[in-house]
Parts: C-alpha cells; structure tokens; sequence
C-alpha cells in the first residue's frame, strides 16, 4: 500500500474512505490523483491551486451536478482549507485518445452533444444583453493585454475589437456552461461521462461549442454534426456568428496564455484562429 502522509489529496481520502492505494495515471494531471479504496471502488481527490476556481468547481458540484446524473463524478468529500476535492471516478476512456476519425470518436462527439443539452435545456434562460456586455469586457481585457505584449498589428487589433463590439451589442441565451468542454474532458464508456468543473458558470449557451468549432470541428465538421444531432438544435445564423465572435475570444487568450507561458503550440493555436476569423 502507497501512502503520503503530507499530501492533502490522500490525507482527504484515507479520513472520508479509510485506507486507500494510489492507482498510477499518467494522463491526470500533477494536481490530480486516482486512488482505490478496500473495496475496490475508484476515486479522483484533486487539489486546485486557486480558491476561486475551488469554489467554482465545488458551487458546480453541489448545485448543477444533479442535471448530469449519470454523466458526472459525485462529490464525496472535501477540504477547504487546502482546497481539496474527492469526487467519484468515471468508467471510460479519455475521448482525446480515441483514434480519429474512427465510429467511436463521432459517437463521444454526438453523447457529448447530448448530455450538455441535458444541461443546457435544465438551466437555460432566455435572451437578455447583460450576457454580451460581460463577453465584451472580458475579450477587451484579453486585447489589452495582448497589446501591452506587442503581440497584435493594427489590422489584427482592428478585428478584435470589432467583434468586441459586437459581444457588447448583441442578445444571447445564457445556460450553466462547462466552458472547458472537450474531448479531453470527456470520458467514452459504457455511460458518457464529462468532468473538470472548475470553469462551470452562467454564461452565453453557444460558448460551450467554441472550443471545439476552432480545435476540432473546422477539421472535421462531421463531428460537428454529431454534436448538434445529439444536442439537439441546430445552429441559427446569428448564433453561427456569434460563434464567429466566440472565436476572437479563443484567438486572444491562446496569444496571452501561450506568451506568457512560453507555449508555442497555444500561440500558434491563437494564430491559427486569428486568421480565420472575418
């Protein structure tokens, strides 16, 4: 048996399930780990960095997790003063390593369609600008900083702010978003599962699919319409614009993030964006 007295993870899981083993994992990340329990039960006990994204994830847990029974980890256990979370693990396999373009990867794309409607449809509130004007804000705060950082021309700098302005301009549907969903976040079993709530709040009901439109669905738009088949409802025009503007948002995070971590996939990923955005 493997067992770290001083780390908060374990210490959290040995006091609410007893003695437990850690399950090697090299797809979770450092702050997350697997452990088993006496019998033979699995377990995710994952320890945040920062409190507000603790709160974020431990609010969605508590209050949303019920629109996703089923289809998410349950919250047994927690420790504030860490900022430590234990949550049930998922059956299945992470949908990022599904091979592509194989019948299994467009069947995660269509069930994940499907469960976030679940969502969607449980939470959703109708069209209102109060949504826009905090996009609009937020996407001008990421332009800034990507100007302190010399990282925009004048063209480049001229685009995104249009479509800044047309965030702040704009009525939009909002519904509790996972805003982190995609494959990476999903898991392919007997049941689909999603998971890492940390991002999960009120938000522009379309942003859910901006990741995925700019990361997978433009290189493979029939996963694009397995999404929408589960989901639901198809894309109206203006909400295809909208995404549109979603897009720049992508666009100048990825720049932000991946100069300041030193990330060249992420800015190229920001750059790529850019480009097609009109």
């Amino acid at each position: 048996m493997i067992t770290v007295a001083d780390d908060p993870r374990i210490q959290l899981a040995h006091d609410v399930l007893g003695a437990v083993e850690i399950v090697p994992d090299s797809l979770l990340p450092p702050r997350v780990v697997r452990v088993i329990d006496a019998d033979g039960d699995h377990f995710i006990a994952k320890q945040h960095d920062e409190h507000d994204r603790y709160a974020r994830e431990l609010h969605a847990y508590r209050t949303w997790g019920t629109h996703l029974d089923g289809h998410a980890p349950k919250l047994v256990g927690r420790h504030d003063a860490t900022r430590t979370l234990l949550l049930t693990a998922l059956a299945g396999d992470r949908a990022d390593t599904v091979a592509p373009g194989s019948p299994k990867e467009e069947l995660a794309h269509h069930e994940a369609g499907r469960v976030l409607g679940k969502l969607h449809c449980a939470t959703s509130m109708p069209q209102g600008g109060a949504v826009g004007a905090v996009l609009a804000e937020r996407l001008q705060s990421w332009i800034d900083l990507a100007v302190h950082a010399d990282l925009l021309n004048t063209a480049e700098l001229s685009l995104l702010s249009h479509h800044a302005a047309i965030l702040d301009n704009s009525l939009m549907d909002s519904a509790v978003c996972h805003l982190d969903y995609q494959p990476r976040n999903w898991l392919a079993g007997d049941a689909f599962g999603i998971c890492d709530f940390e991002h999960m709040r009120r938000d522009a009901r379309i942003r859910d699919f901006a990741r995925l439109e700019f990361r997978r669905w433009q290189a493979a738009p029939h996963l694009r319409t397995a999404f929408l088949a589960g989901y639901g409802s198809p894309l109206s025009d203006t909400e295809l614009r909208l995404l549109e503007s979603f897009g720049a948002i992508e666009a100048a995070t990825a720049l932000v993030k991946g100069h300041k971590e030193n990330d060249l996939t992420l800015s190229t990923h920001g750059r790529t964006v850019l480009s097609r955005l009109t």
